[in-house]
C-alpha cells in the first residue's frame, strides 16, 4: 500500500480537497440568509446539499484516480454516445427549465447538468482523436475535420439550451487542445478565421437581438449608466470587494449577501470571500487554483504519451478558463454568464466533475512517475541472463546509478 501511494501527486490530492473544504465553509456563510429569505429553506439547506455532493465527488475522485487513464481511449465511443444522450434529454420530460434555459436533468432526487459532463467528455475525445492523428495533423480534411465536427456538434447542443457561458468555456478548452496538439500553423490560421466568423455571426444574430444579453454587456462595461437595473449586481460586487480591504469584515459578517448580491453562493462567491476574508482570502483561493493549473501543465509536459499529455492540458485549461471567466464577471472585466468558480461555488454537477477530473490528472501523474523510476539492480542476475532478457547490462546500471554507489555494492558482493 505504501508503494502504491508514494507515486501519487499529493499536491493534486490535497489542493483540490482544501479548496473544496474552503468552498463548503464559504457556501454556508453566503447562503444562510439567502436560503431562508428567498426560498423559505432552513439556513443549512445549501450546506447539507453541498456536503452530499462532496461525498459523491470523493467517490468519483477515488474511482478515477485508480483507473489507468489509457482505458478512456477504449471507452471513447460509449463516452461520446453517453454525452450526446444526456445533452439531448434536457428537452425530454426529464429536463428542467431554469433561468431561461433547458440545462438540467431531474433524475429522481438529484438534478444533473449534462453540460458539465460534456466538458470532460469532449476533453477525453479531443485528446484521444488528436493523439491518434499525430501524423495527419498537417491535413485539414483527414486530421482536423473529424474532431472539429464533434466539437461543433456538442457546442450546438449546449448553445441550443441555451447556455452560452458553458459553451464559451468548452470552445476555449477545445481551442487550447487543438493548439497544443501540434496542428500546422496554416490550419491554426484557418481555424482562427473560422472561429472569428462564427463568433461574429453569433453576436449579430443572437446577442444583439436579445435585450437580456445586451443588458449583460452594458451592465458589465457601463454599470453606473443604469445602477438600479442592468448595472445593479456588478455595483454590489464592487461594494463587497471594496469593503473587505486586506483582512475582511470577518467570516459570516458580510452584508452584501443579505439580498444585494445576485446568487451569492454561486456566481458571486468570490465577492463574498473578498468582503468577509479580504484580499488575503481572495489570494488564498486564487493561489490554490493557480497551483492546480500549473501542476497540471507540468504533468502534461512530463508525460511522454500524447493522449495523457493532451488530457492533462485539457483538464488544466478547464480549471483555468472557468476561473478566469468567473473572476472576470465578478470584477466587471467580462459579462455575467453564470459560470461557477471551480471548487468554491455551490453546484453538485460541477464539483463532482472537477473532483473526478483531479483523479484522472493524478492518475496521469502517477504513471509518469512510474515511468521515470530507474530500474533496480538485481545482484542475483548475471550479465548473461540480462542479455537474454533484454535487461540493462551492468555497464548501463553503473552509468544510471553512479560510480560510488556501484563500487560499494560491488564490495558487498565480493566480501
Amino acid at each position: 500500500m505504501k508503494k502504491l501511494w508514494k507515486n501519487f501527486d499529493f499536491t493534486l490530492i490535497f489542493t483540490p480537497l482544501i479548496l473544496t473544504a474552503f468552498g463548503v465553509v464559504m457556501i454556508y456563510s453566503a447562503s444562510m440568509v439567502y436560503a431562508v429569505a428567498k426560498w423559505g429553506y432552513s439556513p443549512d439547506h445549501y450546506l447539507n446539499k453541498q456536503l452530499i455532493w462532496c461525498g459523491l465527488g470523493l467517490i468519483a475522485f477515488i474511482t478515477t484516480i485508480s483507473i489507468p487513464y489509457q482505458k478512456y481511449q477504449k471507452w471513447m465511443p460509449l463516452i461520446l454516445i453517453g454525452v450526446a444522450i444526456l445533452l439531448a434529454l434536457v428537452w425530454s420530460p426529464l429536463g428542467d427549465y431554469v433561468n431561461g434555459a433547458y440545462s438540467w436533468l431531474v433524475l429522481g432526487p438529484i438534478r444533473v447538468q449534462p453540460a458539465e459532463l460534456a466538458k470532460v467528455g469532449l476533453i477525453m475525445y479531443l485528446a484521444s482523436a488528436l493523439a491518434k492523428k499525430q501524423d495527419r495533423l498537417s491535413s485539414f480534411r483527414r486530421g482536423v475535420i473529424p474532431p472539429l465536427f464533434i466539437t461543433f456538434l456538442i457546442l450546438g447542443l449546449i448553445i441550443w439550451q441555451p447556455d452560452v457561458g458553458t459553451a464559451s468555456i468548452i470552445a476555449l478548452i477545445a481551442a487550447t487542445i487543438f493548439l497544443s496538439a501540434g496542428i500546422h500553423p496554416k490550419i491554426i490560421s484557418m481555424l482562427a478565421v473560422l472561429g472569428g466568423a462564427l463568433i461574429t455571426i453569433f453576436i449579430l444574430t443572437s446577442v444583439v437581438t436579445d435585450s437580456e444579453r445586451v443588458a449583460r454587456f452594458t451592465g458589465a462595461y457601463e454599470p453606473f449608466s443604469d445602477p438600479a437595473d442592468d448595472g445593479y449586481h456588478l455595483i454590489q460586487s464592487y461594494i463587497a470587494i471594496g469593503t473587505g480591504g486586506i483582512s475582511g469584515d470577518g467570516l459570516g459578517q458580510g452584508v452584501q449577501k443579505l439580498g444585494y448580491l445576485l446568487e451569492p453562493h454561486t456566481d458571486f462567491i468570490m465577492a463574498v470571500i473578498a468582503e468577509e476574508l479580504g484580499l488575503l482570502g481572495v489570494l488564498l483561493g486564487i493561489g490554490l487554483l493557480t497551483v492546480i493549473v500549473l501542476r497540471g501543465l507540468f504533468i502534461a509536459r512530463q508525460c511522454k504519451d500524447a493522449f495523457g499529455s493532451l488530457l492533462a492540458i485539457g483538464i488544466s485549461s478547464m480549471v483555468g478558463i472557468q476561473t478566469i471567466i468567473n473572476l472576470g464577471a465578478v470584477s466587471g472585466l467580462l459579462p455575467i454568464t453564470g459560470v461557477p468558480l471551480p471548487f468554491l461555488s455551490y453546484g453538485g454537477s460541477s464539483l463532482v466533475v472537477l473532483l473526478a477530473s483531479m483523479g484522472i490528472l493524478n492518475n496521469i501523474a502517477r504513471q509518469v512517475r512510474l515511468e521515470d523510476q530507474p530500474k533496480v539492480y538485481n545482484k542475483n542476475v548475471t550479465d548473461e541472463d540480462r542479455s537474454s532478457t533484454n535487461a540493462p547490462t551492468i555497464q548501463q546500471q553503473r552509468k544510471a546509478r553512479g560510480g560510488r554507489q556501484w563500487v560499494n555494492e560491488r564490495r558487498s558482493i565480493r566480501y
